[in-house]
């Protein structure tokens, strides 16, 4: 699979949804065959994937709530790794 452009607009798989584990204290991404378990940066990001936002949106918008920079190739791969498995998708 291709890397994602960061024109790209992600969202979850509409058979994935993100939920809080209220018993482990974690945020996880539900899907058919199983679950994975997400840090905060993770759910973060995911919870930024509606469908409107960019990848280069979701970049700038946890750049600016961090006051951080370079975050692109760390918001892509994690994006990625989870477009390989089926459970992030892109359009526009």
């Amino acid at each position: 699979m291709n890397p994602a452009p960061a024109a790209a607009v992600p969202r979850l798989h509409p058979k994935a949804r993100l939920q809080r584990d209220e018993v482990r204290g974690r945020d996880v991404l539900l899907y058919p065959e199983g679950l994975v378990t997400l840090n905060p940066t993770g759910a973060e990001i995911l919870g930024l994937c509606d469908g409107v936002r960019s990848v280069a949106d979701i970049v700038a918008a946890l750049e600016q709530r961090y006051g951080a920079s370079g975050l692109v190739q760390d918001v892509m791969s994690f994006l990625d790794g989870l477009g390989a498995k089926g459970l992030v998708i892109y359009g526009r």
